[in-house]
């Protein structure tokens, strides 16, 4: 039955199924029915207390919108409500159920044509967003929206894309260009990622050095329209590209068919080209990774590498040299790309794929910063409907590298890659030799995910993987973490491996004692790691510090700087800077003058403690490490402001590091 009843009679019911709400959302439907009245009758049902009183069990909202205008003055008390009066049972509770699962939200591009009818009628902006309870700038984004070009527009309204998409298209005014790019996105793999859409949307021009435009070259996008704007005192490098969606759609065009055609070649299931300097998460949607072998580098490749990398060193030097003109930089410059490119022809070995699963398998083409089409290392299969995975940063990063953190002042990017992946060895070390923290680590990363709520099923895709290091050839047979893996590794129980089938081989594993069982999910856990960075600004993993603090790292006691792996690879003022930290300028001013060479040697001795010095100096010498090998201390939050911060003195804590003691099971590797 419906009936007026008073306002003052209302009160809300324990038996209403809505717990939680948005308070701008209760703002804006308090405008609004101030502006236009209740436009929804109320559901109530008779109430016990307060006598005479009803309660509402569908329109809690409404009733406390009403009750807050009445408090304001807007609305007597005794304000007449439309109301639904229903029996008390178990129909009014569903009534309240009902009411909020059927709410059907209107889609984006239905309220755009509803504010662009209203100003039609002669509204404004701030008109319709002071009646609706909205905020200016709401109104006149979606009014923004409404001038989409049409095939955006519809897209939105079919639910094709999204809200955050849609206003990627909108970052610009130029519908023609919205449709030129929704076309080309539209032929793309995967969903088109708004950041990707403002790029192209939003992107004024491109130099003639951009790797889009070295792919497909001037002569064939100009004679597609594409308009060219050059500065009359630069060379033809300093050429600016006008035409952004030509060099898309053009650049797309040639990868796709350079794809086709290395698919082809290669015998793969697809290969998906993406003008993307890396694999993102929407290309590899509905893809899983596969695992594959590399090619180990012979002996002759290994020592061609090694020349080479001789050649490039020599060039650096010859940059850093102060003396050397432009034309000696531009000719150096040119010859390190040439031999970084027959290192890459080298060491880059296609992976070895069984036959039997090569047609099933795909890869992902790209541009390198030359323009050049180079073909992703990472395999990829596709997943079955339904059977797709659970969400996992660790298949949607660039398969060919470690992310690339700002270097250090001085330090080439090999070395502080090499420098890494010897850092990520002492705390794979410490990590395998306290097996009751890698089993806490091994917990952690497979029940982190439950964290986000998943109605999938999980079958597990906990592996013990090892990752891709960022330099592929580079080994430290002589160095004492990778001894100490090695001696781990080489004492760990492989009898259970002889097992026919994997049952079998389980049983055997189950039967070892606890002892060898965690020494081997120490030694999975540590396989895993990373080799990760801590360089000034840029905490590239500062969970791995976390971990390096838990353990109690000593970096001085596994790595000492020596000529062959540190001081012949950085500029003399690195160096004097390094004697400078231990010796202040006493100690770096004696080898100020000396010749490069001459300093490593001196400071290879120095850092190793093998020199007269005072007592602190020496230890300070035994102590000290480069920046990318140290582990941050942690911070504590709950000390009080006024104590002393662990993290205020990484250098400090470096020097401090060489009185701790070490783990015990570690100790004798050392």
């Amino acid at each position: 039955m419906i009936r007026t009843i008073p306002l003052n009679k209302l009160v809300p019911s324990p038996r209403n199924v809505r717990r939680t709400t948005d308070a701008q959302a209760d703002l804006q439907l308090k405008a609004d029915i101030e502006a236009r009245g209740l436009l929804q009758n109320l559901v109530v049902t008779g109430a016990t207390k307060p006598r005479g009183s009803f309660a509402v069990e569908a329109g809690g909202r409404r009733l406390a919108a009403l009750k807050a205008l009445a408090v304001e003055g807007s609305l007597p008390e005794t304000h007449e409500v439309c109301c639904l009066v229903l029996e008390r049972g178990p129909a009014a509770q569903e009534a309240s159920l009902a009411e909020n699962f059927q709410r059907l939200s209107m889609n984006p591009a239905d309220e755009c044509l509803a504010f662009q009818q209203l100003i039609e009628q002669g509204a404004d902006s701030e008109g319709i967003a002071r009646r609706l309870g909205l905020t200016v700038r709401f109104v006149e984004g979606r009014l923004r929206l409404a001038g989409l070009a049409p095939v955006v527009f519809d897209a939105l309204g079919a639910g094709e894309i999204s809200l955050d998409v849609a206003k990627a298209y909108a970052a610009t005014p130029d519908r023609e260009r919205q449709a030129l790019v929704f076309e080309q996105m539209s032929r793309g793999y995967g969903a088109a990622h708004p950041d990707s859409i403002r790029r192209m949307m939003t992107q004024a021009t491109i130099g003639a050095g951009d790797r889009r435009a070295l792919f497909i070259g001037e002569e064939a996008y100009v004679a597609a329209g594409g308009r060219v704007e050059r500065d009359l005192f630069s060379d033809d490098s300093g050429a600016r590209w006008l035409d952004i969606a030509i060099v898309e759609r053009l650049a797309s065009e040639k990868l796709e068919a350079e794809a086709a055609r290395t698919a082809a070649e290669l015998g793969y299931a697809f290969v998906r080209p993406t003008l993307n300097s890396w694999i993102g998460h929407e290309q590899a949607q509905g893809l899983r990774r596969v695992p594959v072998e590399t090619v180990p580098l012979t002996d002759e490749e290994t020592a061609s590498v090694d020349s080479i990398e001789g050649e490039i060193e020599d060039l650096v030097d010859l940059l850093q040299d102060e003396e050397t003109d432009e034309r000696e930089r531009d000719e150096a410059e040119a010859k390190i790309r040439a031999l970084n490119d027959r290192i890459e022809a080298i060491v880059n070995k296609p992976p070895v794929i069984d036959e039997a699963v090569r047609a099933s398998v795909g890869a992902f083409l790209l541009l390198d910063d030359l323009g050049r089409p180079r073909l992703d290392a990472g395999l990829y299969a596709e997943v079955a409907p339904g059977n797709e995975p659970e969400e996992d940063d660790s298949d949607v990063a660039p398969a060919d590298a470690v992310a690339k953190p700002q270097r250090a002042a001085g330090l080439s990017q090999r070395l502080v890659d090499e420098l890494a992946m010897q850092r990520r060895d002492i705390l794979a070390v410490h990590v395998a030799a306290d097996p009751a923290m890698a089993l806490d680590l091994a917990i952690f990363l497979m029940i982190d995910r439950e964290a986000g709520y998943s109605s999938e099923k999980s079958g597990s895709s906990l592996v013990a993987a090892a990752p891709s290091n960022p330099v592929f050839d580079f080994k430290t047979p002589g160095a004492a973490a990778t001894i100490a893996r090695a001696e781990a590794s080489e004492a760990l129980d492989r009898g259970w491996t002889e097992g026919a089938s994997r049952g079998e081989r389980f049983d055997a594993f189950r039967a070892l004692p606890d002892e060898v069982r965690a020494a081997w999910l120490g030694h999975a856990v540590a396989k895993t790691l990373e080799a990760s960075l801590l360089l000034p600004g840029d905490r590239s993993c500062a969970f791995h510090d976390h971990l390096g603090r838990l353990v109690g790292i000593d970096v001085a006691r596994w790595w000492r700087p020596t000529g062959a792996n540190y001081f012949d690879r950085v500029p003399k003022s690195v160096t004097l800077a390094a004697l400078e930290a231990v010796g202040g300028h006493a100690l770096a001013g004696r080898y100020a003058k000396a010749k490069k060479a001459e300093l490593a040697q001196a400071c290879e001795r120095i850092f190793a403690g093998d020199f007269i010095a005072e007592v602190d100096v020496k230890e300070a010498a035994l102590a000290w490490i480069p920046e990318p090998m140290r582990f941050a201390p942690v911070i504590d939050h709950s000390a009080p402001e006024d104590a002393p911060s662990e993290a205020a003195d990484v250098t400090a804590m470096s020097v401090q590091a060489a009185d701790q003691p070490a783990a015990e099971p570690i100790e004798e590797a050392a």
